[in-house]
């Protein structure tokens, strides 16, 4: 049965992810001039493991861009060359171009050649502008007589006969050392069995291959780095004399493998092309594969938490119908136990799913590196509590938001130096990133220091725009909030960066989506401060269970303002039916959900239930209900998944009792009840007509 390489894919593309990671923060925070040696080496180190492995899969073309990158960063390390800006500034475009071509072999898509190639262009040209003179009267001589002065490498490359299993493919190891210099190779079948127990996925070859002497060992080391634990491997120089008298019959490029292995190195390609052409067409319908790296640690945990819950259900089990009224003690006992077994369980299988924002917030720095370049601006970035965790599925959704929010600092917020320096500022500005735990959430804030939001222009610009009227007042705070109106901007012209009224409303559905809210903070000529405050994980929510005539509902604590008893002196009604509740001074509209959901209500006087008081969106309401229940962790469902979207519903859960109850989303039964409002007023104009 033929081995699946693919069935390593996942690994591969995953690590040369990580390694791009790498290599982008290490050349980002690389210093021109004067750089860290062991920065370098570790981004080569990322370069050719990507490089390696492509080779290994078949990515030929990811493997040949990866080797130009490669050398360049090889003679950087060994201070052949020195790190300048524009070298930074090509291997970081680089970086891009491998991400793009991964991601196409990942897909099974195409990549942009042409963009390619023209990255390509560049890598040779820095190798080229930054190369060692060479005198002209010793080149000669130095090409003619190196390899005749140092010998040839003898190199004897025995497999292990489980190397296939491993997904290496010796051929491809041997091209490698092909490109290296003059090249040739000598099979040896001596271990090949009869062909009646010949099994094709076993390595029998090995090889004596002779080498160009002028290349050096450790690059000769590092193509087998990938099988140094899986083959015998012995490297020797030649005597200059020796070498000088066999290299009359060396060959500069003879076939690698006799006819028998070229067939059944032919036989194995084509059916690796079969195979590949089923894993097409099965990946079109697939979807793509996700997966996780987790702390043994966690596992372990995990583990332990499991033998716990079977020791306690081994307890339960031993009550049974004839259990007498003197066991209840010792039931309620393992009931408990039972009780503190789940939720621990729970909490660990939770923390499974917990990753470090780090993997958010790393690529920051080349974002804040190439925008504040491009816009002429000095930024210095501050990164803080990066190691906190969320939820994987929170983690993947918030970065576009930061991504916008990042970059309106960047082109709104911070000035330019002179800007900054007429202010009495440092010339450069400085934008902070922290993330933090805060009771069952997490809070992010984008915090820079520069010329703040100037609630004047805001405001002049809302009422320019017909969005705030002529005499209506405002607060500071409502003026600021104008920022997340559809289609709002203050910038004075449109650039590919911002200030195109699309994106921080954007911004907010997006977190909203995500259950979390965004404040604004700002005082002109010191900055603005962006928080959001977001669940830990979307699977699970802590809510607050309310009761409606004979239905539950659960509204997320996260939402909550408040919760009150009705008074009638504080109960307005204006137009169509709707109410009014004053509460501090400020009126806000009482929805009855009874209404609103089209159930039966146990009473419809307002005194004889609670309101709820929620904030969603940006807006407030006081939700009339019949009675609180309690508070609990829910475990949320998709409605969409399972039934269909529902206007004011966010999710549901089973209760304890077997029961589904249906998950409030605050803002859109504000929403909503604005909806019904407005189609109350619709029908009755024709009335008051």
């Amino acid at each position: 049965m033929a081995i699946d390489v693919a069935q390593f894919h996942q690994v591969f593309f995953e690590e040369s992810f990580e390694g791009l990671e790498v290599m982008e923060s290490g050349l980002v925070e690389l210093e021109v001039g004067s750089p860290d040696i062991e920065a370098i080496n570790a981004i080569f180190r990322a370069a050719h493991s990507i490089k390696g492995g492509s080779g290994t899969f078949g990515f030929s073309a990811i493997s040949d861009f990866t080797h130009v990158l490669e050398t360049l960063l090889d003679e950087m390390r060994a201070g052949k060359r020195e790190v300048t800006r524009d070298a930074v500034d090509v291997l970081l475009l680089a970086v891009d171009s491998l991400r793009s071509m991964l991601d196409a072999a990942r897909s099974g898509s195409d990549f942009d050649a042409q963009a390619v190639a023209d990255v390509h262009h560049k890598l040779e040209e820095q190798l080229h502008q930054g190369a060692a003179p060479v005198a002209a009267s010793a080149a000669p001589e130095t090409a003619a007589t190196s390899s005749a002065e140092q010998g040839l490498w003898r190199i004897e490359f025995v497999p292990e006969l489980h190397l296939f299993a491993t997904g290496n493919d010796p051929v491809r190891i041997l091209r490698e050392l092909e490109r290296l210099g003059a090249f040739s190779a000598e099979v040896d079948l001596s271990r090949m069995p009869d062909y009646g127990i010949y099994d094709p996925e076993t390595c029998y070859s090995s090889w004596r291959i002779t080498l160009d002497g002028s290349v050096e060992e450790a690059a000769i080391r590092e193509v087998f780095e990938w099988v140094e634990d899986d083959a015998r491997i012995t490297i020797s120089r030649e005597q200059p004399a020796q070498a000088e008298a066999e290299s009359v019959t060396a060959t500069s490029g003879p076939s690698l493998v006799p006819e028998a292995e070229d067939r059944r190195q032919g036989d194995r390609r084509q059916n690796d092309r079969r195979q590949g052409e089923r894993r097409d067409g099965e990946a079109a319908s697939a979807p793509p594969a996700s997966s996780i790296r987790v702390d043994i640690s966690k596992v372990d945990s995990l583990i332990n938490l499991v033998g716990e819950l079977v020791i306690t259900q081994s307890m339960l089990g031993q009550f049974d119908d004839d259990s007498t009224p003197t066991n209840f003690a010792k039931l309620r006992e393992g009931l408990a136990q039972l009780e503190r077994n789940t939720r621990e369980l729970q909490e660990s299988v939770m923390r499974i799913r917990m990753l470090p924002i780090s993997f958010s917030f790393n690529r920051f720095p080349r974002l804040v590196r190439d925008l504040s370049s491009k816009l002429g601006k000095e930024v210095e970035l501050r990164i803080i509590g990066e190691q906190t965790e969320l939820d994987k599925t929170v983690l993947e959704k918030i970065g576009d938001p930061l991504v916008h929010l990042v970059r309106n600092s960047l082109d709104h917020g911070i000035e330019t130096p002179d800007t900054r320096m007429t202010a009495g500022k440092p010339a450069y500005g400085t934008l902070t990133l922290a993330a933090r735990h805060e009771g069952g959430n997490i809070v992010i804030e984008i915090v820079d220091d520069g010329a703040g939001i100037n609630t004047d222009i805001l405001l002049a610009k809302a009422r320019e725009r017909g969005i705030v009227g002529v005499e209506e007042t405002m607060t500071e705070e409502a003026i600021r909030d104008l920022i997340f109106h559809p289609g709002f901007s203050t910038a004075k012209e449109v650039s590919d960066v911002s200030g195109r009224g699309v994106g921080m409303d954007v911004v907010r559905r997006n977190i909203k989506e995500l259950g979390g809210v965004i404040e604004l903070e700002s005082t002109v000529g010191v900055g603005t401060t962006i928080r959001i405050r977001l669940p830990l994980t979307l699977a699970i929510l802590d809510g607050q269970l309310v009761r409606v005539g004979n239905q539950t509902y659960i509204v997320p604590l996260v939402s909550i303002i408040e919760s009150l008893q009705a008074t009638s002196d504080r109960v307005k009604s204006v137009a169509a039916s709707a109410e009014l509740y004053r509460l501090r001074g400020e009126y806000i509209p009482i929805i009855r959900l009874y209404e609103l959901f089209g159930v039966e209500a146990q009473s419809t006087v307002l005194e004889q239930g609670l309101l709820v008081v929620v904030e969603g969106e940006g807006r407030r309401a006081c939700i009339f209900v019949d009675e609180l229940l309690g508070q609990q962790q829910v475990v949320i469902k998709s409605l969409e998944t399972n039934y269909r979207k529902v206007d004011g519903i966010s999710g549901a859960t089973i209760l304890g009792d077997g029961t589904v109850a249906m998950i409030i989303d605050a803002g859109g039964v504000i929403g909503l009840a604005r909806k019904e409002q407005a189609g109350h007023l619709h029908t009755e104009q024709p009335k008051a007509a």
